[in-house]
């Protein structure tokens, strides 16, 4: 295996090599994880709670900046993942979105742990 090999890195969803090729620069991919981690910080539990009250569109809104954001940083496993609970809060049946959701909290939380991890 190379160093470079994705199955020695520590993290599961945190993609920093991909990150570092996606914005080109290290000090700005820090302050971008920086806000990333902010981010998830606020919204992760905020999201949850809205879908708590049935706020579906506003989850929605929620599910779709990380949406945005995450492919820069992360595995394509997590951000499909993403894509479909963000997808399902806005479909004519968005009370699915709510125990997907639930599925996906702890992968994003996991996200978290990994960004203080590597922001050291």
């Amino acid at each position: 295996m190379t160093p470079s090999d994705p199955r020695e890195s520590p993290f599961t969803y945190l993609n920093p090599e991909q990150a570092l090729n996606n914005v080109g620069d290290a000090g700005a991919l820090r302050e971008m994880l920086v806000m990333l981690q902010d981010v998830l910080a606020k919204d992760v539990a905020l999201i949850s709670s809205l879908m708590e009250q049935h706020d579906f569109v506003e989850a929605q809104h929620l599910l779709h900046s990380l949406k945005g954001c995450m492919p820069i940083f992360c595995n394509a496993t997590l951000c499909e993942e993403l894509t479909q609970v963000e997808h399902m809060s806005k479909s004519t049946d968005r009370a699915t979105s709510a125990p997907a959701y639930a599925v996906l909290r702890p992968k994003l939380e996991q996200l978290q742990a990994e960004l203080a991890m590597h922001l050291g």
